[in-house]
């Protein structure tokens, strides 16, 4: 606890290193709720598409995110939250690579994630939150006592974003999805606001090469629970 507030875990990393995955499942273990902030910026995204407003015009996303009709719905074990926008289920479209590519672009705007912040913090609920984003231990939960950032190559990341793809039936190539994922880590990595970084009290897991459960003990460990 801080300042008794609720105790924050933040998970930051890179798409594709397993945050999704694992958050939910240490929150599930944990008994605390769940924080998908990255779904925030999908929504925008998603949102501002479907409205008609230019992923360039600053002014009118900032709008579109601070109105945002959504809710998170806990699903089972291994499987990304359920998403509501405006009443509609948006899970799966929200996790397309070409809403994953606009959210990127939303989100190297620093108005547009001040409109965001506060949403983000107001999850911070009892008896805990488990935050899963960018710049979660970095920006919105600066105070969270326990901060992990995953990573994986972006090689592995690209055969893990390959496999969901084919599984799902959708036609992919593998070279596209890495130079994709290269260009966004990019963007990510050297945005001017809250550039994707390890917080400085952070412990770092890579799981390239680690199962789902071995990377769920290590951030178990990292939160002092195994």
């Amino acid at each position: 606890m801080t300042d008794n507030l609720p105790t924050v875990i933040t998970v930051d990393g890179p798409g594709g290193s397993g945050k999704g995955t694992v958050t939910q499942m240490l929150a599930k273990k944990l008994g605390f709720h769940l924080l998908d902030s990255g779904a925030l910026y999908r929504l925008t995204a998603l949102a501002a598409v479907r409205q008609g407003v230019s992923l360039e015009d600053e002014a009118t996303l900032i709008g579109v995110a601070a109105s945002l009709d959504v809710a998170f719905e806990p699903t089972p074990p291994g499987e990304p939250a359920k998403v509501i926008l405006a009443g509609e289920d948006v899970t799966s479209e929200i996790r397309t690579e070409t809403c994953g590519d606009n959210a990127s672009r939303v989100a190297v705007m620093q108005p547009v994630r001040d409109a965001l912040l506060q949403r983000q913090r107001d999850f911070r609920k009892a008896p805990g939150l488990v935050a899963d984003g960018r710049d979660m231990g970095t920006v919105v939960f600066p105070d969270a006592p326990v901060k992990i950032f995953l990573t994986a190559s972006a090689e592995e990341r690209a055969r893990r974003r390959f496999s969901q793809l084919k599984d799902a039936g959708v036609d992919v190539n593998i070279d596209a999805l890495l130079e994709e994922i290269r260009v966004r880590d990019e963007r990510d990595m050297n945005r001017s606001a809250a550039p994707l970084k390890p917080a400085d009290d952070a412990q770092v897991i890579d799981s390239t090469g680690l199962s789902i459960e071995e990377v769920l003990d290590r951030c178990m460990a990292a939160a002092g629970q195994a």
